[in-house]
């Protein structure tokens, strides 16, 4: 990284991990399920410790506070481990408010993503540049049909310019904050499902970096057999 590049010193993730996993069957969390010989939250957390993040807040499942931080082990040992809220807005304004008060970098990722890399990380943090945030992304491979309530075809997106929203997603401490007390001051907060979507409302840049590597969501069995077919990779 140049000397342009956001330094990770002052700064702090946040884990989302606060998904029941219903899809997944397994009466347990999702990100507690076994992956490759660990929980699947962990390898997150591995990635992270790799890339040098050592702030990082875990937002598990309510009630699973306990069991969530019992399963790091030797992974994270100072991870703070928080209870997440009603939905995913709610759960990031819990991470946020456990540990990023004054943080000037602030990295959210989805513990459902387990094939994160050290490089994707520093590729995210150095992807700020001059904005206000910085999210991984997948070009569209597909062609996007937009309908009526009819199912009636009205439209074809543009396939160029899509792209399909990853994490991690990077941001600068006081624009995410502030993005984010506004969206919880209006309602949007509830509605969000997408990080860098709360900050594109309040006005904030936010930029695309570019990834083709495998950074499949962990929704079904399927995929949990996927990653650890690519882990063991």
């Amino acid at each position: 990284m140049d000397d342009d590049t956001p330094q990770l010193s002052d700064s702090v993730a946040i884990v989302l991990a606060a998904g029941a996993g219903v899809r997944m069957g397994a009466g347990i969390p999702k990100a507690l399920m076994p992956l490759a010989g660990r929980p699947l939250l962990s390898w997150s957390l591995l990635a992270l410790a790799e890339a040098g993040i050592a702030d990082v807040v875990l937002v598990a499942p309510p009630g699973e506070e306990r069991p969530t931080a019992m399963a790091l082990g030797e992974v994270m040992r100072d991870c703070t481990v928080v209870p997440g809220g009603a939905n995913r807005g709610r759960s990031l304004a819990a991470g946020l408010a456990a540990g990023a008060e004054t943080a000037e970098i602030i990295l959210v990722h989805d513990a459902a993503r387990p094939l994160l890399s050290a490089d994707l990380v520093h590729r995210a943090v150095a992807g700020l540049s001059d904005g206000d945030g910085a999210v991984v992304a997948a070009p569209a491979t597909d062609t996007v049909k937009i309908a009526d309530d009819d199912l009636q075809i009205v439209g074809t997106a543009d396939r160029s310019r899509q792209w399909h929203a990853q994490t991690p997603q990077v941001f600068r401490g006081p624009a995410f904050r502030g993005a984010v007390d506004a969206a919880a001051a209006d309602g949007f907060l509830d509605e969000a499902t997408d990080c860098s979507a709360i900050v594109e409302r309040a006005g904030g840049l936010v930029r695309i970096v570019p990834n083709t590597a495998p950074n499949l969501k962990v929704t079904t069995p399927a995929d949990l057999a996927l990653a650890e077919q690519l882990l063991g990779g």
